[in-house]
């Protein structure tokens, strides 16, 4: 019962940030036709007003996402094309982080740069996780294998890395960035503030299953390397 219960709330950590997230964005989904523009127009029109220099607005499959190399806010087709508060929300999230970048934040500059790295490092670990059992079986020695398991264990670690930079440059751009935009300009009404602000914790909050999940996955190997 004990172990159930355990495995119960370790499912409730991992996914349930994720359900949350999808749970708000759906609740707010539906139309609003006293909105003045869609996602993708509100996106367009805060660039053109905080004139952020070279940046574009595009649809993607992806997830909305603001790519810094490219300078690209990118918007699901679903948030560009509606006056949802979900959509409008999220445009001024996207926005919020091409206005970090374009301020010269540290942070997100930080995490650009390491994106590339971590996702190198995370590929070699998971090869060397993998190869560890076979190594240690054609040595017939545990120091191989460990070291390898050891190494590997590195891409987690690399992952976890990019959460904790991740984490704060999300709620800036949804509670210091957008929030403040959405209200000082009047883009939405008084009465849908406390809806927006859901939304934006939703925003800020999407990476949060992943880095719980690295946490597991790094404390369950963790274990295997002090049983050896």
């Amino acid at each position: 019962m004990v172990l159930v219960a355990g495995v119960l709330l370790v499912l409730a950590l991992i996914f349930g940030p994720s359900l949350w997230v999808k749970l708000i964005m759906k609740r707010y989904s539906s139309q609003q036709p006293e909105m003045p523009g869609t996602g993708g127009e509100l996106a367009k029109h805060l660039i053109e007003r905080f004139s952020l220099k070279d940046v574009k607005v595009e649809v993607t499959e992806l997830g909305d996402h603001y790519d810094p190399i490219e300078k690209k806010v990118r918007l699901l087709r679903e948030h560009y094309d509606s006056k949802s508060l979900t959509a409008i929300a999220i445009a001024a999230h996207e926005v919020g982080h091409a206005i970090q970048d374009q301020q010269g934040d540290k942070r997100l500059a930080t995490r650009t740069k390491m994106v590339p790295i971590v996702d190198k490092v995370a590929r070699l670990s998971v090869a060397m996780i993998s190869l560890s059992p076979v190594i240690g079986i054609v040595t017939r020695h545990p120091m191989p294998f460990s070291l390898l398991l050891f190494l590997g264990l590195s891409g987690f670690v690399a992952r976890m890395m990019i959460h904790a930079v991740t984490l704060p440059i999300e709620f800036d751009a949804s509670f210091s960035k957008a929030l403040p935009i959405l209200r000082e300009g009047n883009y939405v009404s008084q009465s849908n503030e406390k809806a927006v602000s859901s939304i934006l914790r939703a925003a800020a909050l999407t990476y949060v299953s992943a880095a719980l999940a690295d946490i597991l996955n790094l404390s369950r190997w963790i274990v295997i390397l002090l049983r050896r």
